[in-house]
């Protein structure tokens, strides 16, 4: 199989959190943030200095859209999958539980 983006972003996204993780051939990191702004932001930074530039963001209703917006301005290229799609690939673990 062709590896089309060798850094990937991957966002669940929540009411009041996000989940990122970031995916490289070196590593595999997890980080919780919530949803205000001022995390959105430090999130953006976050995932542009390990140098990513394409997001995929998994989301149910309209969750995903401020953080959508942020993540655009920030030039970092969002898009949004289907959950169902997602769910389908091979070695994919289940959703961080939340405490």
């Amino acid at each position: 199989m062709e590896v089309i983006y060798p850094r990937c972003c991957g966002l669940d996204i929540h009411k009041k959190t996000v989940v990122a993780c970031v995916i490289t051939p070196e590593e595999k990191e997890i980080r919780t943030f919530s949803t205000m702004t001022e995390d959105i932001l430090a999130m953006a930074d976050w995932i542009k200095n390990k140098g990513f530039t394409h997001i995929a963001m998994e989301s149910t209703g309209s969750y995903w859209k401020p953080i959508y917006n942020i993540l655009e301005i920030e030039r970092l290229n969002p898009m949004i999958v289907n959950a169902n799609h997602i769910k389908n690939v091979p070695g994919r673990k289940t959703d961080v539980k939340d405490v």
